[in-house]
């Protein structure tokens, strides 16, 4: 019978016999230079794969609010870390943080952090820009550390972290533009490749940050001389509650409103856009508005005579240019409303007992033809009634073909709760927020959204 085969241990060959010498002491057998290259070489790409991916979905961000929700996450990967806390303070604000932004911390922890005094934080110090604090700063034992503020103390034994690792947000184009800090529950610190890549990494963040910082200010300049040249508040006029909604998309655009009081305790409401976007067609808006209201209260009564005169004045001044406009004559008390309209969407009448289009004639924007002239439309909305005007932006801004656009629309105004319907505020926040669910700031359409209600006692 053959002797049982023996398990190979540790590459040990059991059938090769074993001397009976005192065996010297193994030493390990140095690795060859070429595989130790290649390890390393093989480590360096690891990490620039890392590093390519963490900054292409940074790029991916087009908002501030997620770039930089982006930059804590990755950051935060990158040097091993479960929480952290970022602040953003742009050249040119006040000493008060303008962002700040936390990574597993709830805002009553951001408020306890925010109590301990800047000077006595690590993140506080590279915010100020001490000496030493460029390339970040560890601390790698809160605890161990006499010289920690009391107050430091306190909010670090009651939030439970035990090290932190600070790093500016700083570039030579950009300047320094905040800070960020990660907090580790134990003592520690990054290692050397750790803080290098993500020193790396926030280089790049913080050239991303600069830029959608200057188009956040640029979009919030835009809003401002938007908002400007419309009307800075809605008349009071007997009989009839006003209320309007505007949005300027990302670039500025062309569409305004107005109300404006008229003689006789008559109310003129305007509605149109201007094609095109940007400054150009912001400021054509400012113009038309104005040129409207100079002819309404000449001519309102007769809402035909209105858009001509501004069909004739653009045509002659501006010859390039084509806009869409609405113009109501409304009388309050006899709730009677005359109105025509130059290539626009028809308004919509809402009450207890109908949600409908108001018919218009068919027309052509102004600019487009010749001569333009279409007939006016007269209607009387019922006591409790609410009649919308609204830009197309509004349609355009949902991504549904026109058709199903305008029956959204309808059924947005028809789903008013009934308890809402006598305020027009109430009437038009409704119909914004079921048309646009997910908001508007953060719609990446370049459309103007206008609404103006009016409600008829």
């Amino acid at each position: 019978m053959s002797a049982p085969h023996l398990p190979k241990v540790a590459g040990i060959d059991p059938e090769v016999p074993v001397s009976t010498h005192t065996a010297a002491p193994l030493r390990e057998v140095p690795a060859a230079p070429g595989a130790f290259i290649q390890d390393r070489l093989a480590g360096w790409v690891s990490d620039l794969t890392t590093l390519h991916e963490l900054t292409e979905r940074l790029a991916g961000t087009a908002t501030l609010d997620a770039a930089l929700n982006e930059l804590l996450h990755a950051g935060a990967a990158l040097v091993g870390a479960r929480r952290g806390l970022l602040v953003l303070e742009p050249a040119g604000t006040t000493a008060t943080p303008s962002t700040t932004l936390g990574l597993g911390l709830s805002h009553a922890d951001l408020g306890h952090i925010e109590t301990v005094e800047r000077d006595a934080t690590a993140l506080g110090r590279v915010l100020d820009g001490h000496p030493g604090a460029a390339d970040g700063l560890t601390t790698p034992d809160l605890f161990g550390d006499p010289d920690l503020d009391p107050r430091h103390r306190e909010v670090a034994t009651r939030l439970g972290y035990a090290a932190s690792y600070a790093l500016p947000l700083a570039s030579e184009a950009a300047g320094r533009i905040g800070a960020a800090v990660w907090l580790y529950d134990e003592p520690g610190e990054p290692s050397e490749k750790q803080r290098h890549l993500v020193g790396l990494y926030a280089r790049y963040a913080t050239e991303h940050l600069a830029r959608l910082i200057e188009l956040e200010r640029a979009r919030a300049d835009v809003a401002t001389v938007a908002e400007e040249l419309l009307p800075s508040r809605l008349p009071r006029i007997s009989g009839v509650q006003l209320a309007a909604r505007h949005r300027t998309g990302p670039r500025g655009g062309g569409d305004w409103y107005d109300a404006l009081p008229l003689p006789d305790h008559a109310l003129g409401l305007a509605v149109g856009s201007v094609g095109g976007s940007g400054p150009s067609a912001m400021a054509a808006s400012g113009r038309l508005r104005a040129s409207l209201r100079a002819y309404a209260v000449m001519e309102g009564e007769d809402p035909v005579a209105v858009l001509s005169d501004l069909e004739l004045l653009l045509r002659l001044t501006e010859p390039a240019r084509t806009a869409t406009a609405l113009f109501a004559y409304c009388e309050p008390a006899a709730r009677k409303v005359v109105l025509a309209g130059a290539g626009h969407t028809p308004p919509l009448v809402l009450g207890e007992r109908r949600c409908e289009f108001v018919e218009t004639t068919l027309s052509a924007p102004l600019g487009m033809l010749a001569c333009w002239e279409a007939p006016s439309v007269e209607f009387s909305p019922a006591p409790g009634e609410t009649v919308l005007l609204y830009t197309d932006g509004l349609l355009r801004r949902t991504g549904d073909a026109m058709d199903r656009a305008f029956a959204r629309l309808h059924s947005a105004a028809a789903s008013v709760p009934k308890a809402g319907r006598h305020d027009p505020a109430a009437v038009a926040d409704h119909v914004l927020r079921t048309m646009l669910p997910d908001g508007l700031d953060r719609s990446d359409s370049t459309e103007d959204v206008v609404i103006l209600a009016a409600h008829f006692d």
